[in-house]
């Protein structure tokens, strides 16, 4: 597996600048003041941040799955949001 460079930021890092990125854009954009090349630089801005926290979700769900199950990661189950998600 190739090392990563010493310079690069972990994933988790990654992920909460592009998200804390995204947010402040989202903010910036709702208040309306843009032009519309300003708005449309600003949209693909932002639709590269959210592949970007996109990825590093994916990537956060795999490697949870790996170690719930080394041997079968496509065993795990996804996570309901509910503790008694089956008595419903």
């Amino acid at each position: 597996m190739p090392r990563k460079a010493a310079n690069e930021p972990s994933p988790v890092t990654d992920f909460e600048q592009s998200l804390d990125a995204l947010e402040q854009l989202v903010e910036k954009m709702e208040h309306g003041e843009m032009s519309l090349e300003d708005s449309l630089a600003a949209y693909e801005r932002g639709v590269g941040l959210y592949r970007r926290c996109q990825t590093a979700l994916e990537e956060a769900e795999l490697r949870v799955r790996l170690l719930s199950d080394p041997q079968d990661p496509a065993s795990a189950e996804p996570y309901s949001g509910s503790p008694n998600a089956s008595d419903a």
